[in-house]
């Protein structure tokens, strides 16, 4: 393996730069504060019905247009032309501007828990301020992204291990937690009937949460001529993602059920909830131990 193919990016690089793209704790958090344990279910669905086919699609695509540099647009080239290649160029920068505008916030929020142990931090700052900081956040992540391939892959790889080795940590806990001495499960009586949900409008008003929380997975396609042999690394790579995906869906979802009480969810569980879960598990741990 020569110089140029040390610097190209590995299917594990792929899964870990898209698992980024794709999945975040918060994503397990949101579902559960609509649906309760019940999103087990939707998880299995959602992820055989959608969430495989669209990944397998993605790394297929990627891998026949592997030297389209612009993604989806490429793709869409090649198979329906210019016009339409434009139009869902537009639309795609489009849907992103509000998405990526509040990534900067997100990591206020994140400072603030760090700092202060609660989500207090943003409130108590300006509005001027916070849009301050959140500009320089966005554009520090800008010069980053500027910096090659090579920054690119050394972030995605560092920033998609901590958030799976985050999920994973949490579940582990979460399901241990209830083994330690006084510990009791939050969502009484689990049975089988407690992952059925009743498939009524309000419910499939709230599936669709679930498809947007599993999309992203197409951001990584202008790196396909960047992968190291892209016909075999890059649909790997997507496989890898699902995999990743659906065990951090499933059973961080099962442990959310073991700490927040399915029956009666928190307001407030969608802002924070993701500092809350670990916040109880560190209080679970302190009475454990006696600290």
């Amino acid at each position: 393996m020569d110089d140029n193919d040390i610097k190209k990016l590995r299917w594990y690089n792929v899964a870990l730069m898209a698992f980024v793209s794709v999945w975040g704790f918060g994503n397990v958090v949101n579902n559960y504060a609509n649906q309760g344990l019940t999103v087990i279910t939707s998880w299995i669905l959602i992820i055989a019905l959608y969430f495989v086919p669209y990944s397998l699609m993605v790394g297929q695509l990627g891998s026949t247009f592997r030297h389209g540099k612009g993604g989806v647009s490429s793709w869409i080239k090649e198979t329906m032309g210019g016009k339409i290649a434009y139009l869902a160029a537009w639309t795609y920068w489009v849907v992103h501007v509000p998405y990526l505008a509040q990534k900067p916030q997100a990591i206020l929020i994140a400072l603030g828990w760090a700092v202060k142990q609660n989500g207090t931090l943003v409130k108590e700052l300006s509005t001027l301020l916070v849009q301050s900081l959140c500009l320089v956040i966005f554009l520090i992540f800008l010069w980053m992204a500027s910096r090659g391939i090579t920054s690119l892959k050394r972030i995605g790889t560092i920033a998609g291990i901590s958030i799976f080795v985050m999920s994973i940590l949490y579940i582990v806990l979460a399901i241990t937690a209830p083994a330690l001495r006084g510990i009791e499960v939050a969502t009484p009586n689990i049975t089988l009937s407690t992952f059925i949900p009743d498939f009524n409008f309000a419910y499939f008003t709230t599936i669709s949460m679930l498809v947007f929380a599993v999309g992203g997975a197409e951001k990584i396609s202008p790196y396909v001529n960047n992968t190291y042999n892209p016909s075999k690394e890059f649909p790997r790579g997507m496989i890898a993602l699902a995999i990743m995906v659906a065990i951090c869906a499933l059973l961080g979802s099962y442990a959310m059920g073991l700490m927040f009480n399915s029956n009666e969810i928190p307001a407030d569980l969608k802002m924070n909830g993701q500092y809350y879960a670990f916040q109880i598990l560190g209080n679970i741990m302190d009475s454990a131990t006696g600290s």
